[in-house]
């Protein structure tokens, strides 16, 4: 078995059971940490593609500004940090049914549109600074936007956490 093939079975079983625990856990900063690995494993599984610069961008954008904003969130709302019994709904089983009835509709659909397609692996291939030229240049309004709503919701965040 090839290396590659390897080092993606145990990154997808990481992000895996990573995903399982995080909306598994009663406890929102072990939420939020389980959260970081699988962001994590996405980005190694990124490097295994060879896309270095979504890697990177996951790396830097999702789990060094994101995460720390949901952390910054959860400590100044004042979530429960402990194990809350109450936090999980009676109606977690037909939670758990419509999600699997989801994933089932999804996968019954990639199958059949997809089929037994082979992917393409002469196609172009792109440099990160084409893709750094593309982002920074067509999309930069946009992601001046999405900069300008985290800032946002950050300052909200410490507005409702004070009360002075």
């Amino acid at each position: 078995m090839v290396a590659q093939n390897i080092f993606f079975g145990i990154l997808s079983a990481i992000v895996i059971l990573s995903a399982l625990r995080m909306v598994t856990t009663r406890n929102i900063v072990h939420a939020a940490l389980y959260l970081v690995a699988v962001l994590a494993g996405l980005g190694a599984l990124y490097v295994l593609l060879t896309a270095e610069f979504v890697a990177t961008t996951q790396v830097l954008v999702y789990i060094g500004a994101v995460m720390v904003l949901f952390l910054f969130g959860i400590m100044l709302t004042k979530a429960p940090l402990g194990n809350a019994m109450e936090m999980t709904g009676k109606q977690w089983p037909i939670a758990a049914g419509v999600a699997a009835l989801l994933g089932g509709v999804i996968v019954y659909s990639l199958v059949n549109h997809f089929g037994s397609d082979r992917l393409v692996t002469d196609g172009p291939i792109y440099r990160t600074a084409d893709v750094s030229d593309e982002v920074f240049s067509t999309y930069i309004v946009p992601f001046e936007a999405v900069s300008v709503l985290l800032l946002a919701a950050l300052i909200g965040a410490i507005v409702l956490a004070r009360k002075d």
